[in-house]
């Protein structure tokens, strides 16, 4: 062709030789999408003749008629197949979560839900996932398993999300609850069971038992009754964050996200001044390769023949104490646990004068844990 000029020259039927300001020239086809104006490249005049242009756009026009973007098509048509698989999706979505999960077995917990309840999902094209492939994943689970049912929904949904926003599929979540599954299944009930506690009057003779057993577990373990911390704050818990007789946990580590002071109480005290000073650096309670895990607190239960019991039932024990046996106020009881109290302005108001509450309070604990000063604890109740 002998055009040169600058500007679109029309074939038919959308299709055009655009030449542009630096004489390059290339074949386009110009359509409309949803009301826009598109313009799909065809080729450089270089390579494509007009026959295989006109091809080309032929093709274009029939996709257009079925309802899809030709431009689209031709993108999706271009990846590479694996990267379309729903677990590839959610191996990039898990990539970029990752960071900002608290515990490394969240990636773990994820892949182990999705491959063993939504086999079907996992290995599918991830815009050929529906309704029906959604319902057949969680219906084995929905009454049974309430909990993990609703994770898996949770984390079909975020994936297929993903998905949509990298123009991988088109139209509704299939694993959206409201509005839509909602009006396929009950309401799931998530199991209220408390965790198993040991009644607080028991507690100080377990303590002792504990005493005399030397190992880093049981110690941990004394050290968690004492402080009624998680078991995943204690087993966490490094040197540098003890501060004096205040041991700062970081928000990362807290249930709540939000960072708490923990008065350390003397008992608590003495069982860190037990642990040699040319060691005190990292994990106060490590494990043998690492963290310790919750398993390895569990276990020292069991050494002990302690059944019926949980290491999380701790916490019951000591909020059963205190309401039962102290006068301290509500409030001071919960943030002794690390839960949330009033509104935020209550929240900033108290932040000054709980610590020194909640340090009288988990000393008067230790001294029952103990079995000292018993006189001390002023029974509310019969």
């Amino acid at each position: 062709m002998a055009l040169k000029e600058p500007g679109l020259f029309a074939d038919g039927s959308g299709l055009y030789l655009r030449i542009d300001q630096t004489g390059a020239r290339r074949w386009v086809w110009i359509f409309h999408y949803h009301k826009k104006r598109r313009e799909m490249g065809l080729g450089s005049l270089e390579v494509v003749g007009l026959a295989d242009a006109r091809a080309a756009a032929d093709v274009a026009r029939r996709i257009l008629a079925d309802g899809r973007d030709p431009i689209e098509e031709r993108r999706l048509a271009l990846m590479p197949s694996t990267s379309r698989l729903f677990s590839a999706v959610a191996n990039d979505l898990m990539d970029a979560l990752e960071p900002s999960w608290k515990s490394p077995k969240q990636r773990g917990q994820w892949e182990a839900s999705l491959m063993q309840h939504a086999g079907q999902i996992w290995k599918a094209d991830v815009s050929a996932v529906d309704t029906a492939m959604v319902l057949e994943a969680l219906k084995p689970v929905w009454a049974a398993k309430p909990e993990t049912a609703t994770r898996i929904r949770s984390r079909i949904e975020r994936v297929l999300d993903a998905a949509k926003v990298r123009g991988l599929r088109e139209g509704e979540n299939p694993a959206r609850w409201k509005g839509h599954l909602s009006a396929l299944l009950p309401k799931a009930e998530r199991n209220k069971d408390h965790h198993s506690s040991m009644p607080y009057g028991e507690v100080p003779a377990f303590m002792r038992l504990l005493a005399g057993r030397k190992s880093v577990s049981a110690l941990a373990l004394r050290f968690l009754i004492l402080t009624a911390k998680r078991s995943g704050e204690v087993r966490g818990a490094d040197w540098s964050e003890i501060c004096g007789n205040t041991w700062i946990i970081p928000a990362e580590r807290m249930k709540g996200a939000r960072e708490h002071h923990e008065p350390l109480s003397r008992a608590a005290m003495d069982i860190l001044n037990t642990i040699p000073a040319d060691i005190r650096s990292g994990l106060i309670f490590p494990g043998w390769n690492g963290p310790m895990s919750d398993m390895t607190l569990a276990k020292v239960l069991k050494a002990n023949k302690i059944e019926n019991v949980t290491v999380h039932g701790f916490r019951s024990s000591f909020r059963d104490w205190a309401g039962d046996c102290t006068g301290f106020a509500r409030e001071t009881m919960e943030e002794a646990l690390a839960h949330r109290v009033g509104d935020k302005a209550e929240q900033a108001y108290r932040r000054s004068t709980a610590l020194v509450k909640r340090r009288d309070l988990m000393n008067l604990w230790a001294d029952y844990c103990s079995g000292v000063a018993v006189d001390n604890v002023h029974h509310l109740r019969a």
